[in-house]
Formats: C-alpha cells, sequence, structure tokens
C-alpha cells in the first residue's frame, strides 16, 4: 500500500463526451475516486493539465508564438484545478490548491513546505500552473512536484488500460504491458509521459502505474497496492 502518491490527471481526460471543456460527470467521478483513496489514508497530491481547453504544441500551427501559447496552456490547468478544487470540496474533501503561475485572487503560489504540511495534515493538494515555465509539459510538472513531496509513485489516469506496445485505440492485436522499464519505454517511444518526465522518474527510481480512469475502482486498487495497469520502473 502506498502511503503518499501523485495523481496525473490529463486535462483531456476530463472531457468525457463533450469534446470540450469539463464533464461534469467526469469531475464528480474523479472527485469521488480521489475521496475513496483519501479515506484509506492515502495522500494525494494531484497535477492537472489543461489540453481539453488548450493546449500550448498547437500554438505555432494558429499562428500564436509558442511561448504564448504555451502560457494559455497554463492558464486553462488553473481552470481545471479549481473544477477540480470546488468538485473536492462540495464531497467534503479538505483540498489545498496551488499553482506555479501565480494568479493571486484565485489560487496559492506553488510552495512545496506547505504543500508537504498539508499531505502531512490528510489533505489533497492539487498543483496547476505546469511548471510555471513555458516549452516544459505537464508529464514533467507531474513528475518534479512528485520529487518536491516525496512521493512514493505517480499515478497516470489514461483512457486506456495501461502501456501498450502500439495505440489499442488504433491497433485491435496492441499488447498490454504489466511491467515495463523506463528505458524500453525510451528506446519503443512509448506514449506513458514525455521523455523528460521518463528521464526524472528513471534518475530518482520513482515507479509510474499507469491505468484506466474508466474503471472506478483502479485508483483505490493501485493505491493498496494491487496490480493494475502497468507498472513502469527501473
Amino acid at each position: 500500500m502506498y502511503s503518499r502518491i501523485l495523481l496525473k490527471l490529463s486535462g483531456e481526460a476530463l472531457m468525457g463526451k463533450e469534446g470540450f471543456g469539463i464533464d461534469p460527470g467526469v469531475m464528480a467521478d474523479v472527485s469521488r475516486q480521489i475521496k475513496e483513496v483519501q479515506e484509506r489514508h492515502v495522500q494525494i497530491a494531484a497535477v492537472i493539465g489543461g489540453g481539453n481547453i488548450y493546449r500550448g504544441l498547437r500554438a505555432e500551427q494558429q499562428g500564436v508564438d509558442r511561448v504564448v501559447g504555451d502560457y494559455m496552456g497554463m492558464i486553462a490547468t488553473v481552470m481545471n484545478g479549481l473544477a477540480l478544487h470546488e468538485s473536492l470540496r462540495s464531497m467534503g474533501v479538505d483540498a489545498s490548491f496551488q499553482s506555479a503561475l501565480p494568479i493571486a485572487e484565485v489560487v496559492a503560489p506553488f510552495n512545496r513546505r506547505m504543500a508537504i504540511d498539508h499531505l502531512e495534515k490528510g489533505r489533497v493538494v492539487i498543483f496547476a500552473g505546469g511548471t510555471g515555465n513555458p516549452f516544459f509539459t505537464t508529464d514533467t510538472a507531474a513528475a518534479l512536484r512528485a520529487l518536491e513531496v516525496r512521493a512514493q509513485a505517480i499515478f497516470k489516469a489514461t483512457r486506456v488500460d495501461g502501456v501498450y506496445d502500439k495505440d489499442p485505440e488504433k491497433h485491435s492485436d496492441a499488447s498490454l504491458f504489466k511491467e515495463i522499464s523506463y528505458i524500453e519505454v525510451l528506446d519503443r517511444g512509448l506514449k506513458v509521459m514525455d521523455a523528460t518526465a521518463i528521464s526524472l522518474c528513471m534518475e530518482n527510481k520513482l515507479p509510474i502505474v499507469v491505468f484506466n480512469l474508466k474503471d472506478k475502482d483502479n485508483m483505490r486498487r493501485a493505491a493498496l497496492g494491487e496490480q493494475v495497469g502497468t507498472l513502469v520502473r527501473g
């Protein structure tokens, strides 16, 4: 059983069938799963993406400067973080919200020591704003924050059952890995997390659990140490 985890949520995971923005039903499901894990005395931090609203990588294709686009993407993560924070609070979950991108009126600035203090007091801590810098993805932010708060693992929530040798949404013969090494992920170019995030995890021996968010028991089962999805480690 893990005592402290970092949950990586993509913005796309919050869309559901909406195609854009936040599906209220999906947000409620995610919040309930987080609450179930917290109630088992597992400390949870979460890094949330913004791809359901805006992705900086698309900026140049739309004639927007990449740096400006990345900041737009960071603002999108703050919007998602606010939504998750309010959803958790509506369920009676004590949560703290911090952002690497300072927006004083709506969110506290990132503070590592305060985040750890909140976790030790049983609060869910939500991190938004990526790393606060352009050219870094929320995958890298997740690896960085996990290391900073001394999480025992990153839990990456996805739309599929784990890590496959090829895209299972396009190939019916794709094979699921129960366990795979960081090096093999990099060598095969598998889309688990970006190369910078994988390298950070590999250097610091931080395992990654990749699981399907749609199965509402997966997060709880994985937090309790059951084999769920794919385990990425050295």
